[in-house]
């Protein structure tokens, strides 16, 4: 007979190096547990996320009502590595593998075991896995392990090499992201279930009309006939160089475009603005002099930033001027060429914007119907695309309204009811 989850009979606990702090987030993993954990707290279940936190804030927070709480790991290696969630990660990673179980052990399993509730243990990317194999050891040894579920997630196929898939594999099942990666898993001899990522239900509200407004007539002050925006980590497969070789292509055509980036400190930013400067594309930094600026703050920087083909954002984006951004660009380039699930272009449709999708994970993309997907990376697909939205400005507002109702269907009270019918099957 099939176990039915609620709240009351069960505990969630996620395994992820990263997390919610600033400190924690390197890609879109933090953003993904930590808004998984919050929407589970709200619906009423005992939460507990452990991952690589900023050494300076409470080792523990409690948050939506005391029901999801934050377990900062790690933090006496972190406080000796200051550059973020991956600094000194082979320490952090024994440390983590070395701890976390006998706690969970300790402090959550035993308990909730001892409560008649189940323990649904969900880890994220091959850090965990050694922590993830520990604690069932640990469980089974203590004689509570056919009380819990075991699932392992695969965002991306980084460091599955490290991986020792025959123990991961008996105490665990794999979930994955996408239709896309579970192909790709099962090209390795591997099974898995799709749980697909979630965003809030705070992306598809509707903007303050005040503040769109005063973005549109800052971007208005850069006179050109196309505002594009790219944000992501500067790393080739995200493919920055062919948003600007576009950018080169619609200059030299006489297009007026402005395109805004905004990435991180890795070393592929180099390369491409190395490559906008050698295609003769003006290249503006905007910086802020406040570590968080406010979004009526942002709003003042790109008013008053200089006239240039591509403006270099180097300052903290905060959530909600994200997605005015989002909302108020002509269009948004999500354009990977490899994207295990791609929740940017999921965001972009949710705050009403148009996203250009590259077409692996992105499965919620419909050509020219809720979104732009590109195939290639060919710049000129870019520029193609960029002049067809130019030339029919009417389609926007189709394009826009069908990506908002998509969205929808993707937010994380949809993704977790899908997640508790796996595990209801799992527990079986």
């Amino acid at each position: 007979m099939s176990v039915n989850i609620t709240p009351e009979n069960a505990v969630f606990v996620l395994l992820s190096f990263e997390g919610p702090d600033p400190y924690s987030q390197a890609g879109g993993l933090g953003t993904r547990v930590h808004n998984l954990g919050l929407a589970l707290g709200a619906l009423g279940f005992e939460t507990h996320l452990f991952f690589i936190g900023d050494p300076s804030l409470p080792g523990r927070e409690s948050l939506e009502n005391g029901k999801y709480t934050l377990h900062r790991w790690c933090q006496w290696i972190s406080a000796h590595h200051p550059s973020g969630v991956y600094d000194g990660e082979d320490n952090k990673v024994n440390d983590y593998a070395g701890s976390v179980p006998y706690f969970v052990l300790e402090n959550i399993a035993r308990p909730a075991a001892a409560a008649g509730k189940h323990i649904i243990v969900m880890a994220e990317e091959w850090h965990t896995v050694e922590a993830q194999c520990h604690l069932s050891d640990l469980l089974n040894w203590h004689g509570i392990r056919d009380k819990s579920v075991f699932l392992w997630n695969a965002n991306n196929t980084m460091s599955f090499h490290k991986i020792n898939w025959g123990r991961l594999c008996y105490v665990a099942r794999i979930t994955t992201v996408s239709k896309f990666m579970k192909q790709v898993l099962a090209e390795k001899g591997l099974e898995s279930l799709v749980l697909p990522n979630g965003i809030p239900e705070r992306m598809l509200e509707s903007h303050d009309p005040e503040r769109v407004k005063q973005l549109k007539a800052a971007l208005s002050l850069h006179p050109t006939e196309i505002k594009a925006l790219k944000i992501g980590r500067f790393d080739p497969a995200k493919r920055w160089t062919q948003a600007v070789e576009a950018a080169a292509i619609l200059k030299q055509r006489g297009v007026r475009s402005t395109f805004l980036f905004r990435g991180g400190l890795e070393p592929h930013a180099r390369e491409v603005f190395d490559l906008a400067a050698a295609r003769g594309l003006s290249v503006a930094d905007v910086l802020s002099p406040n570590s968080r600026p406010t979004v009526e703050q942002c709003i003042d920087l790109i008013a008053s930033a200089p006239k240039a083909d591509i403006l270099h954002l180097r300052f903290f984006l905060p959530e909600d001027f994200v997605r005015l951004l989002y909302h108020c660009c002509d269009c948004v380039f999500a354009n990977s060429g490899f994207e295990p699930f791609g929740l940017v272009g999921l965001e972009v449709m949710a705050s009403g914007g148009i996203a250009f999708t590259g077409e692996t994970g992105e499965e919620y993309s419909i050509p020219f119907v809720n979104a732009v997907t590109v195939q290639t990376g060919d710049p000129r697909e870019l520029v193609v695309y960029l002049q067809y939205l130019v030339d029919n400005p009417h389609l926007k507002d189709g394009i826009k309204r069908e990506a908002h109702k998509t969205a929808g269907q993707y937010t994380w009270p949809v993704v977790i009811n899908n997640i508790l019918r796996r595990v209801e099957y799992l527990s079986m």
